[in-house]
């Protein structure tokens, strides 16, 4: 019989192999000014609405912003969208969700506008899901603004929003700088297409009249958010005031309201430094929307503005022989944080040049302008954030400065703790009242905010959470702060105040619990909290309670549906990592579930064979990573999620590097 100290000693041999393997994988995938940016990958709807958006500027068979041939490009993410539905007929926002109808109408109509006849067996189907789900009258708001602007639903099913907002008053509760950073870059675009209505008729045929169920509901604004019947009621009410505004012309200020949203808009995407953005928001939703706005407003497309904004949505592209997809926006300060961490994790700073490549890299896209976040500050508060994009200077954010600065201090340099310090600073003064952080602004829970009939996207706003919470704990703990500073003592009572009662956490960012659970934890111990304190130990539990006996973990993302799927689903590597630094942090090194999770680990790695070979490996990684088609990234819970293409690696690294080095 092999004695355990024998075995752990062959899992430790076992696992810095595993380690040297992703951190050769890693490597090979850094870029040459020292940055990493995988592909992020979403749903079917970035191809489906990006198509709607060409329908509606009529440019189906135009010429791209680069000049190629719009009707040789355009059919490729068809391509890629026809492959994405289904064997039902539906689409869906995750590999194993429930069919999205908002996705089936979208992806139904772009293929009929394609070409597609209506009664091929996969439009059949799709068309099934649809009426089975209620018909298309039930798409969100959202989709319904693409679906106004092709005249397929009247703009009275639409909620209004009025530009005049532009001019609300800070005190009021519906004033621009209370709703998300990502809401307030799509509300103004669309009030202003909301104003506008620009609607292109296209010939019966091509029209989706055979998806909808009950023309009464087609044709009025229906609100199917949960929450206070009441205050469903008072909007309900009060769409009905400002559509009567609407016909007779809108209030007297309605032109004015308009420029200055337009302004608004425009300042966020901004090609200037230091106020540079790629795109409005540099994510998708706003950037399509942005397009529409200027075609409203009589913009030429010969116009720079116009020229620009497609350029930069066009950046999106992925490219292969027969198809193309599109990213929601680009990861790369992100990508590079956390892979920079998981190099120091390994043992790797500021001596090797990978870690000292990328620091330099991070340390220029540092952010020292003040945008929205500014207005919830006080006057003299510091700048210092990153943001998540290439270039976002409007928007850094909370989650990518922790993760940065952290990774800055332990790579070293006195340029870089320098930088990591003033993140730091950054972080503190945007602590909200509660304790916790959220992702772009100093701010705190406004649940009214999420009654609007326009805020199905379920990210109306963003209040405090505790995955980001944790993450900036950990941070904090980097740079030298304990339990006893009032910062972290108010940070570790939100975090606790917020568990389950299984002991696991939300995740807001990532999928789900598994991802909560571990960003929550580890910051408060990095921080001074006790291993034996009882809410640590009740996470550490429902850890273990949930990994499986082949000691690998996955939750899917239905547990946003469902709570009772709490951290269960399909075994991924980035989630047994989460998992396994949890074990690591609350147990120790010698824990038997983070043996078997580090094992698990190993044996799921890529060898070299499995890496040239297609059906093992589909996404192409090199040696030394994983496979995982999961989405185990979260957008909006319930309504969009993510692939990070580089969880499956440096989440797997940073957990091994952690392992080996204990």
């Amino acid at each position: 019989m092999v004695s355990a100290e024998v075995r752990d000693a062959t899992l430790a041999e076992r696992a810095a192999r595993a380690r040297d393997a992703a951190l050769a994988a890693l490597s090979s995938l850094q870029r040459a000014d020292g940055h990493w940016c995988a592909e992020l990958e979403g749903d079917s709807i970035l191809q489906s609405e990006y198509l709607l958006m060409k329908w509606i500027l009529e440019q189906e068979s135009a010429p791209m912003a680069d000049g190629r041939d719009g009707r040789e490009v355009l059919p490729r993410i068809v391509a890629h969208l026809k492959s994405q539905q289904r064997d039902d007929g539906s689409w869906g926002q995750y590999p194993g969700s429930g069919p999205d109808l908002s996705a089936t109408v979208k992806a139904y109509f772009v293929l009929k506008l394609y070409g597609d006849r209506s009664d091929a067996l996969h439009m059949r189907r799709a068309r099934d899901v649809v009426h089975r789900l209620g018909g298309a009258e039930r798409c969100n708001s959202f989709s319904n603004f693409y679906l106004a602007c092709l005249g397929q639903v009247p703009w009275s099913a639409l909620p209004s929003i009025p530009p005049e907002i532009v001019h609300l008053p800070r005190w009021c509760s519906f004033h621009l700088g209370k709703v998300s950073a990502w809401s307030r870059a799509m509300i103004l675009p669309l009030a202003i297409v909301s104003a506008r209505r620009p609607t292109r008729r296209i010939p019966s045929h091509l029209g989706i009249d055979e998806l909808f169920v009950c023309e009464r509901e087609r044709r009025r604004l229906t609100v199917r958010k949960a929450g206070s019947p009441f205050w469903r009621g008072v909007f309900l009410a009060i769409d009905r005031l400002l559509k009567w505004h609407d016909r007779v012309g809108g209030t007297p200020w309605r032109e004015a309201s308009i420029a200055a949203s337009f302004e608004w808009i425009m300042a966020r995407a901004s090609q200037e430094r230091p106020a540079r953005t790629s795109g409005l928001g540099a994510i998708f939703p706003p950037m399509v929307y942005l397009q529409i706005v200027m075609r409203a407003l009589g913009i030429e497309r010969s116009d720079e503005r116009v020229r620009e904004a497609e350029r930069d949505l066009d950046a999106f592209f992925i490219e292969a022989a027969d198809k193309i997809r599109l990213q929601p926006c680009f990861s790369p300060v992100w990508d590079t944080g956390i892979a920079l961490y998981a190099l120091n994790d390994c043992g790797i700073d500021h001596a090797d040049a990978r870690a000292r490549r990328a620091a330099e890299w991070l340390m220029a896209k540092e952010c020292s302008f003040r945008g929205d976040w500014a207005q919830h500050c006080a006057a003299d508060a510091p700048t210092g954030g990153w943001f998540f994009e290439y270039e976002n200077a409007w928007y850094p954010d909370c989650d990518d400065t922790a993760m940065v600065a952290m990774a800055l201090m332990r790579t070293g340099g006195a340029k870089a703790e320098a930088a990591a310090r003033r993140g730091v600073a950054w972080i503190l003064a945007m602590q909200n009242d509660d304790g916790g952080w959220a992702a772009f602004d100093r701010t705190r829970d406004r649940p009214i905010l999420e009654c609007v009939p326009f805020a199905d996207h379920n990210a109306m706003q963003d209040p405090s959470c505790p995955d980001i919470s944790g993450r900036v704990l950990e941070s904090l703990a980097w740079h030298g702060l304990r339990v006893g500073h009032a910062a972290v003592d108010r940070a570790i009572d939100y975090i606790r105040s917020r568990q389950e009662p299984e002991g696991c956490f939300f995740g807001r960012w990532g999928v789900n619990y598994i991802y909560g659970t571990w960003q929550s934890v580890i910051g408060p111990i990095r921080c001074g909290v006790s291993r034996d304190a009882p809410w640590i130990a009740r996470a550490g539990a429902w850890m273990r309670s949930i990994q499986k006996e082949d000691g690998s973990f996955g939750e899917t993302a239905d547990s946003y549906l469902d709570p009772s799927l709490k951290g269960q689903g399909p075994s991924t590597a980035s989630q047994t990592a989460w998992a396994a630094m949890v074990l690591q942090e609350v147990y120790g090194p010698s824990d038997p579930g983070l043996s078997r999770a580090i094992d698990w680990l190993v044996r799921a790695q890529l060898s070299l064979a499995q890496a040239r070979d297609p059906s093992a490996n589909p996404d192409g990684d090199p040696a030394g990573s994983w496979r995982e088609l999961e989405f185990t990234g979260t957008g909006f819970p319930q309504v969009f999620y993510l692939r990070y293409h580089l969880y499956r690696l440096y989440f797997p690294l940073m957990a091994l590097g952690r392992f080996a080095r204990a």
